[in-house]
Order: C-alpha cells, then structure tokens, then sequence
C-alpha cells in the first residue's frame, strides 16, 4: 500500500487549530482516527503508525460518517481519511467534520492520480493528501505536520501538482490575469485592484471571470490555493476580503 521512497522537506504552512510538536519533550503520542472502508487497509494503518511510537490510534472506522461523531467526542489530533471505495466522502462531508471538530486535522489518503481532485480536497479543509505510493515516513510526517496545523504537500505530489498546473491551465492566463490572480490570492478586493493597476473595476471583474473559467476554480479559497501551488503568493499571504 505505501511504497519506500525516502521523504524530503515538505512545504508547509500553520493554520488555526494547531497543537505542539509532537517532538518536544514530554508530549504525549499523537491521536489519530482511522477512516476506511476496509478493515484489512485500518488495520494494515494502526500497526504501521503505532509502530512509529509517536502515534496512537483512539478509534477506527467504515467511513467518515461513522467518524463524525467519534471525533467530535474524542477530539484526535488528526483523522486519516481513505477517500477510496465505493462512495468516497464529499467534500461537503469533509468541510462538516472540520466545522464541528476545527481542532482535528484531516489527512487524505488515496490511490486518486487526478490533480482536481486533489486540490478539492485540499480546498474542502484536508490539510495533507498522500498518495498512497508514499512511504510509511511520508505518511508519519504528513500526520506529524497535520497534527501541528500545518498544510503540507509531499514533494512527489507537490511537483506533480505543478506540473499538471503548468500543462492545463497557467500557460493560458495572460500576465495580466496573473496580476489579477496575485491580488485576489493576497486578499485585495476589485476596486483595490483596479487602482493598482490603474484599470476600471469593469475590467478586472472581467479578468477575474476569464480566470476562474481557465481555471475551473470559482472561489477565492480555490484560486488562493491555486497561487499557493503556483508560487504566486507565499504561505503568509494576509487574508481578505477578494
């Protein structure tokens, strides 16, 4: 299920809800939540991670529904999330766990290869999604960086979400559109825009419409993560209102 490959240093970024480093002294191990569909795959998970020894595994479960409730009555650390099977979460169901449990982090585990749904995911409120060709230190490491509130992508994932990015939708924006992006990723509302480069708020509403469309990504928390993927913009980018 996950292969050898050795991990590099991820990319991260700490988001609201994070917990202590789960090096420093005297800290307990980890919580985790397993959700899958398969008994064989959680139980293949539980001896991989609790033989780490950092983690421990408080609950297991058949899906994320069944895991709802666990989690808001356990509060683990991070819920590792299979979204393989049958009738894989939704998104919808993945923002509801992170609005009734916004101290449990999610990691998304999947065989996927398809780049939007990768970055839906990620836009949903999963922190982390690891595929699952990724090595057992990949995976601790994802749940390690979850567990502190960080948003981290492997490097294998990080450059094939580039790469995917570059083939199907940057090469088509213009460097006017990518101005635009930059601003509403950093939060600047229209007339902001407009004024900075001394264009009407017409146009920019335009420019904001071409780029949603070329890029299949209608919110700004999707083009936000989209100009993270990018290197648009860095992990610190204030938010605001776009």
């Amino acid at each position: 299920m996950l292969g050898d490959d050795s991990p590099a240093a991820p990319v991260s970024d700490r988001c609201p809800g994070a917990r202590a480093d789960p090096h420093a002294g005297g800290s307990q191990p980890l919580e985790v939540v397993i959700a899958d569909n398969q008994a064989v795959v959680r139980s293949g998970l539980r001896k991989l991670l609790e033989s780490a020894g950092e983690f421990v595994v408080i609950a297991e479960s058949d899906g994320i529904e069944a895991a709802r409730p666990i989690v808001r009555q356990r509060g683990p650390a991070v819920l590792l999330l299979d979204l393989d099977g049958p009738a894989g979460p939704s998104l919808e169901q993945i923002m509801a766990v992170r609005a009734e449990s916004p101290g449990t982090h999610i990691v998304v585990l999947s065989m996927q290869q398809d780049a939007g749904f990768v970055r839906e995911a990620l836009a949903a409120g999963a922190l982390t999604y690891v595929p699952k060709v990724a090595s057992g230190e990949e995976l601790a490491e994802a749940l390690r960086r979850a567990a502190r509130g960080e948003t981290h992508v492997i490097p294998r994932l990080r450059s094939w979400l580039a790469s995917d990015s570059s083939r199907v939708a940057r090469n088509r924006l213009t460097s006017r559109e990518t101005d635009v992006l930059e601003m509403i990723a950093r939060g600047h509302t229209n007339t902001e825009i407009a004024l900075a480069l001394e264009i009407s708020v017409r146009t920019v509403e335009s420019h904001r419409a071409h780029i949603q469309q070329k890029l299949g990504r209608v919110s700004r928390a999707q083009l936000v993560a989209y100009a993270l993927e990018r290197g648009l913009i860095g992990p610190d980018a204030p938010e605001g209102a776009g």
